[in-house]
Order: C-alpha cells, then sequence, then structure tokens
C-alpha cells in the first residue's frame, strides 16, 4: 500500500524523478532547541539523500536568506524547533520569498506554538483541556503565585507558552514554592500555569495523506519512576521507552486519534502534527498541546508512528516532501 501511495504522488509530478528535486533543509537557529534541530536535520538530510533528492543543510542565521535565493531549492524542509523556526516566522519569510516548504503556513504554525491560543480554540471546538492561568514576565512574583493557588490550588504545572521539547517546565506535583518556580519559567518568557495532572503520558501523531488525514497508533511514554519525560529523558537514547500501542481500550485509543486529528484541523495545521496528551487512572483524556513540526532525531517519537502505518522514515520524508512540491506547483 505504501508503494502505491508513493506511485500515485509521483505520476502527479508528471513522472519527475526525486534526483531532479533539489531540497534545503534548513537547521539550528537561536533556538534553545537549535541542537535538537541539527540531529534533526541530519536524519532528514540522511533520508533525502536515500530517496534520491539533491539536499543541502542551511543553517538558520542571517545568512539564510541569501542562501536560499541563490540556491532556489525545490522544497524547503525545516527541521526545526522552538522560535522563530516553529512560530510562523520562517514560515513567513518561506511565503515571501516564494518557496514551498513542508509543514503548517504561517498561521497554523503560530496558533500551535502559543500554547494559550491554542488552548482557546481548542476550548472553542470542544476538546478536553483543562484550566490554565498566564503569567506575564512582568508579574508581580508573590502576589500572582497566590492567586494562583488561590484559583488552581498548590500542585501545578508550569510551562512556557512558546518553546518545546519541556524546555523551562517546572512541575509541583506535591506542591511547593510557586513563585520561586514562576521564576525560573519566566526565563523563557510569558508562561501557561494549569493543575498538575497525574496520568500516562501518551502522544498521536497526525499525517496527511492522498487518502486524508491518518492519525498513528497511540504511543505510550514511560520514564523511570518519580520522573517524567523533560528534555533530558526526551533526547538521551535509553532514558525513555515507548509502548506502541499503548495499552489501552480500543475504544480510548479510538478517543485519542480522534482528538489528535480533531486538533489538527481546528488549528489548520498542515502535512504533520503530534498531539501530547495525559491519561489519568479514571481514563479521563487531557489534552496538553499539539506539536506542528514533531522531531525527526533517532530518538523521536513521530517517525515510531508513522512506520507504524506505513510509513518508514525515509518514506515518510519522501512523502512530506514531494507533498509540499505538488502543492507549490498547484499554487503556480
Amino acid at each position: 500500500m505504501v508503494h502505491c501511495r508513493h506511485s500515485q504522488l509521483t505520476k502527479t509530478l508528471n513522472s519527475m524523478q526525486n534526483n531532479n528535486l533539489n531540497v534545503v533543509v534548513l537547521a539550528g537557529g537561536s533556538s534553545a532547541e537549535a541542537d535538537v534541530s541539527r540531529q534533526s536535520a541530519a536524519q532528514v538530510k540522511l533520508a533525502l539523500m536515500n530517496t534520491g533528492f539533491q539536499v543541502s543543510v542551511v543553517e538558520l542565521d542571517r545568512n539564510c536568506p541569501s542562501e536560499l535565493i541563490k540556491i532556489q531549492p525545490d522544497v524547503v524542509f525545516p527541521a526545526l524547533h522552538g522560535p522563530p523556526g516553529e512560530d510562523g516566522t520562517v514560515q513567513g519569510l518561506l511565503e515571501m520569498l516564494g518557496l514551498c516548504y513542508v509543514g503548517s503556513d504561517v498561521r497554523g504554525s503560530a496558533m500551535a506554538m502559543d500554547k494559550a491560543v491554542a488552548k482557546s480554540i481548542f476550548k472553542r471546538h470542544g476538546l478536553p483541556i483543562i484550566d490554565d492561568y498566564i503569567v506575564e514576565p512582568s508579574a508581580d512574583l508573590a502576589a500572582t503565585a497566590a492567586d494562583i493557588e488561590r484559583l488552581l490550588g498548590p500542585r501545578v504545572a508550569i510551562k512556557p507558552l512558546n518553546q518545546g521539547s519541556a524546555l523551562g517546565v517546572q512541575l509541583l506535583p506535591n506542591g511547593g514554592d510557586i513563585a520561586a518556580a514562576l521564576a525560573q519559567c519566566l526565563a523563557f518568557g510569558r508562561c501557561l500555569v494549569e493543575p498538575f495532572v497525574l496520568g500516562r503520558e501518551v502522544t498521536v501523531g497526525v499525517l496527511e495523506t492522498l487518502e486524508g488525514s491518518k492519525a498513528h497508533p497511540v504511543i505510550e511514554i514511560c520514564t523511570a519512576e518519580n520522573e517524567w519525560y523533560d528534555y533530558h529523558n526526551r533526547y538521551t537514547p535509553g532514558q525513555s521507552s515507548h509502548v506502541m500501542p499503548a495499552e489501552v481500550s480500543e475504544e480510548l485509543a479510538e478517543q485519542l486519534r480522534s482528538t489528535a486529528l480533531s486538533a489538527h484541523k481546528a488549528l489548520g495545521l498542515r502535512d504533520l502534527s503530534r498531539s501530547d496528551f495525559i491519561l489519568t487512572d479514571t481514563d479521563q483524556i487531557v489534552l496538553l498541546e499539539v506539536n506542528a513540526l514533531p522531531g525527526m532525531t533517532p530518538v523521536s517519537l513521530y517517525p515510531e508512528g508513522a512506520a507504524a502505518i506505513g510509513y518508514e522514515f525515509d518514506a515518510l520524508i519522501e512523502h512530506l516532501v514531494l507533498r509540499a512540491f505538488r502543492r507549490g506547483q498547484t499554487k503556480r
């Protein structure tokens, strides 16, 4: 079936061969996740080379626009994590340069990256979220902490509004010094505070195909006792394990897959996304956030899920690039 899908897509490109397409992979930048981005870019580059594309990696720096103008790639693959690569800024640059690219457009990228905006959209669509509290960098931390405890209770999760990879996240599962935790999180900008919810960490990817958007199997993320899926456990081999499919009922798995598809659609995302959830002991689903440019590193979750629906890594990257190219041809 996978070969059939790719055959159909290739035919729509007027029999153009992969080795006629020039792809630029964007990597790095000023984000706190730049090193992870470079790991993703290396994997994407290798997959593109394996499938016959002409490929080069361009660092996201001040020389990036001139490099793109000089190369004039057929497709840009933003293997980027965190701002400005995921928040619509780079997507706006690519639109201005008239380049087609993998992933969501400016609007979708910006909305997915801002957790408060995304949650407001999820709420309007009836998706399962929890209450929150927004904290500005200029806030009086003592007064804000007292307000948070009054409204949400002492057990909270504090996360930057516009970061990924769990950077800056502060968890207080047993309560604690909320003001001090806020101070650490605010180093990354505005914060979102939510009640701490105890449960299993699960995730569901979405991939758009010629047959429509398809949800991956539910993946459960397991870490050592009293640990969670923080930056260290995400990107250090052996520090976490992934159970796919997660050990949940088929009914619950279908609810999670359906919610991921609904979140993808509600944000107006394109090509791919990954939704992260907490699943409580009573099977309550809590949608935490949606990542519009999931990681492509050797330990990333998204490629695992894609492989389970028939897209091994090389085929996944080829599919995404050809999809972006076809979209660009249609616009022209």
